[in-house]
């Protein structure tokens, strides 16, 4: 059964059937202001902070048919009372004769009719404001004059969104609305905590006058809320309380009557739900009450993600793929890079998770063509939170800036994660080859202290704070000389105790000294490429020597050297990450590459995607920490864990096989999953963080949606990996590895002020290799487009074939310093 289609020249996905098997969302704003849309209008808002300053009260644990933070009421005048019905569908779960739910870029669009009236909701944050719009079309499909009232309703909760669920003493005594009625009978409704009042204060305002409004849920709902959202007895009544709220559940219902409207009149009302200064609201809350405005503001937001979208355009064979890499996957990897793990109906934005140092340092990578300076200004934020010794605080709060490492830790154990630190080199790395901005490798940034002021921190430039990532990890090894595992790495489910190692980090820290080796060769620093290359090549040695287990590489080695990831092992046998990333860091020779990738094949991989790890821990093992608490199959304990299926991918292409490469990408694109989206059962337009492994009984099943490191990752491995167009610091090389059947595909790349209008051609139909590359018909050396400073397009054309020996040989020693 299918529940929607993607819309790709509307660059939407439209959901016709409003039962989705579980909330699908989106999302609209950024983290400075804005949140999650669901698709029956409910939403999650917030301000800077969901966990410090939250505005609307969402709860996904509720069904999906319970009312849940913002909704509207439509009601149509009859001799006997009121019919009262969703627009939304949800709660009031009436037949509906059409519903669609537009998933757009930033906004949310629900068009529906229910007893011959269309409603069409436009849901948005116009850039740069801090106030969510819903511009509301009501119209008459029937022959007959109908009396008409629509009531769009939020539920407030507590800025502190932690304190609204486990203090029911001190929470509702400070709750407080108060209500301004203009001359022009329009109504402003100001909600806050007592505690902010003369700081911050939530407002609730629509455009047209207002007959009545309610801020109270027990009077709403009525009968000592024995009413339901499904059925709100106040509604029933001619007109509203008026009740200004001064403690409980506080609610914004404005009841607007549209009087008598007539066939085939639409009645168009815009409410606003934002925050402001107090004494700023009501000049903020005037600003989009002209629809001029509201349409400037959207179609202001459409430009923005025309300019973003633009940057990389691709045209090949196979539709779910485009409409992946184009639209939906481009757009994910901007939503990750704004709220990290912070905000998603499954990382709800409570208690101490912030924004991870980890998690943001991959997903900028995924942004650097389309939102350089946005990607710039989150790594300022990131560096500024590595310690002086080089490793990192695993996390920070956006409003304060406030740092910490994370999950507990028990007496004795590392005080912080052994991989932290080195993702920044990466993600630094890959922003000066998109951009040029080499200047920002001599930007001075401060290192973190939880002791001294912001003034009294010691300070290094970007590039200073990369070699001391590096210097943590090379000085910090155990007993098998491989880097320590600390706390835990990526996968934060293993907690080794003592000083137990990690190979992925080892893995890690090769990459990143690949990449070090390449910037300093480019800026001429030969000493320090020489001793990155020393080191690089002594912990290839290493790795090769204790982690090789005959088929795989194992993937942590305890305290005592007992092995995890190897054949040894009754349960976790191989891992698949030690498998992707020592291609990944150019330690796995050739003959090693192949056979590690092999296994991943043979092993781990199903028709749903690779496993992270197998055999699943049957059992609670306090030894090896998180991962045993998930029955096998699931999440860590040998699922499909998406995060680390395009660096498989990836590595696939570094041995030459596309074929392979473009199998695992199509495994997890969910595009691919929505004609039997009932056993995927997540959104068809984002990843989710994971899938039920075959060990699991409902294998298949996904879930975590939207927040994933896999949006980044899976969008360098498309574009950079499969497709071959890989920023390096002389210029854009092209250097595909694409399924072998195809003739080949067409891209547009804008690249440092260059456009690049590219073909590549395929004749002989091989997976890897360039035999010749022209621009403006003209022959260049090599495949690197070099940058133009001409301000104007350029058609390049790209011949795939069999490369002659010489060349091969050249492309084999690509793999130890490939560009990543």
């Amino acid at each position: 059964m299918k529940y929607g289609f993607f819309e790709d020249a509307k660059r939407e996905y439209v959901i016709t059937n409003p039962k989705t098997p579980v909330k699908w969302t989106n999302y609209v704003g950024t983290l400075a202001f804005g949140g999650i849309v669901d698709h029956t209008g409910g939403s999650l808002i917030c301000k800077g902070d969901p966990a410090l300053n939250r505005i609307v009260k969402y709860m996904p644990q509720l069904p999906s048919s319970e009312f849940k933070g913002e909704g509207m009421y439509i009601r149509i005048k009859q001799p006997d009372g009121y019919k009262i019905f969703s627009p939304f569908f949800v709660p009031t779960l009436d037949h509906y004769d059409k519903y669609e739910c537009h998933v757009g870029l930033g906004y949310q669009r629900i068009v529906s009719e229910f007893y011959g009236i269309r409603t069409d909701v436009t849901i948005f944050v116009p850039p740069g404001e801090n106030v969510v719009v819903r511009d509301i079309k009501v119209t008459n499909l029937g022959d007959e004059l109908v009396e008409l009232d629509v009531v769009p309703v939020v539920e407030f909760t507590h800025f502190d969104a932690l304190k609204q669920y486990t203090n029911a003493d001190w929470v509702p005594q400070t709750m407080t609305v108060d209500a301004e009625k203009n001359a022009d009978g329009t109504v402003l409704l100001r909600q806050y905590a007592f505690m902010k009042k003369q700081y911050e204060n939530n407002f609730f305002t629509s455009n047209v006058p207002v007959d009545s409004f309610e801020t109270d849920r027990k009077v709403f709902l009525g009968d000592n809320e024995y009413g339901t959202w499904a059925n709100p007895l106040e509604l029933q009544e001619d007109h509203l309380s008026n009740i200004e709220a001064r403690r409980g559940d506080t609610i914004a219902a404005l009841l607007h009557k549209l009087g008598e409207v007539a066939p085939g009149e639409t009645k168009r009302i815009v409410t606003q739900l934002g925050q402001d200064e107090p004494a700023k609201v009501t000049e903020t809350s005037k600003k989009f009450r002209s629809l001029e405005a509201v349409d400037a503001a959207f179609a202001e937001l459409g430009a923005f993600w025309d300019e973003y979208l633009s940057k990389n355009w691709i045209e090949t064979p196979d539709a779910a793929f485009n409409s992946m890499v184009n639209i939906h996957n481009p757009r994910q990897c901007h939503t990750t890079m704004n709220w990290s793990r912070y905000l998603s109906l499954y990382q709800l934005g409570l208690g101490a998770r912030g924004i991870g140092f980890r998690d943001s340092s991959q997903d900028v990578m995924g942004v650097l063509a389309g939102a350089p300076d946005e990607a710039k200004a989150l790594m300022r934020r990131l560096i500024s939170v590595q310690l002086p010794n080089g490793s990192a605080m695993h996390q920070f709060f956006p409003l304060t800036m406030e740092a910490n490492e994370g999950d507990s830790r028990e007496e004795g154990d590392k005080q912080w994660y052994g991989d932290d630190h080195l993702w920044i080199v990466q993600a630094v790395s890959a922003y000066v080859k998109e951009t040029g901005d080499y200047a920002f490798l001599d930007e001075e940034i401060t290192f973190y202290s939880k002791e001294l002021p912001l003034a009294e921190r010691e300070k290094g430039t970007v590039l200073e704070h990369l070699r001391r990532a590096l210097e943590f990890t090379r000085t910090h090894t155990g007993k098998q000389g491989l880097p320590l595992l600390g706390f835990a790495d990526w996968n934060d489910t293993v907690n080794l105790h003592g000083d137990a190692e990690s190979v992925m980090i080892a893995s890690l820290y090769g990459r990143a000294l690949l990449e070090m080796i390449d910037l300093m060769e480019f800026l001429g620093d030969k000493t320090s490429a020489r001793a990155y290359r020393a080191n690089h090549a002594h912990m290839k040695k290493v790795v090769n020597e204790v982690a090789w287990d005959g088929e795989w590489y194992a993937r942590y080695f305890e305290e005592d050297g007992t092995p995890i990831g190897s054949k040894e092992n009754s349960e976790g046998q191989i891992y698949t990450n030690a498998q992707s990333w020592t291609v990944f860091s150019g330690f796995a020779d050739e003959d090693r590459a192949l056979q590690a990738l092999e296994s991943v094949n043979s092993k781990l991989n199903t028709p749903c995607g690779i496993k992270l790890s197998w055999p699943g821990y049957d059992g609670f093992d306090p030894a090896k920490g998180g991962v045993t608490t998930y029955p096998p199959g699931a999440k860590e304990n040998g699922g499909i864990f998406l995060h680390s299926n395009p660096w498989v991918m990836i590595a696939e292409t570094m041995v030459g096989n596309g074929d392979r490469a473009f199998q695992y990408y199509n495994q997890i694109n969910p595009a691919a999953q929505n004609d039997t989206i009932e056993r995927f059962e997540c959104e068809p337009y984002c990843y989710p963080q994971n899938i039920l492994g075959d060990e699991h009984p409902q294998f298949g099943l996904a879930r975590n949606s939207w927040l994933s490191g896999t949006s980044s990752w899976t969008y360098q491995a498309a574009v950079k990996h499969i497709l071959g167009l890989m920023p390096c610091h002389q210029g854009l090389e092209v250097n595909p590895c694409i399924p072998a059947e195809w003739d080949g595909f067409k891209a547009t790349r804008k690249f440092r002020g260059t456009t690049y209008n590219i073909e590549v051609k395929n004749p002989d139909h091989v997976s890897k290799g360039v035999v010749s590359v022209t621009i403006d018909g003209e022959a260049i050396e090599g495949n690197v487009l070099p940058v133009f400073t001409d301000g104007k397009a350029h058609s390049t054309e790209v011949v795939m074939g069999v490369m002659v020996e010489e060349e091969q040989s050249q492309e084999s020693q690509k793999m130890v310093l490939a560009e990543g």
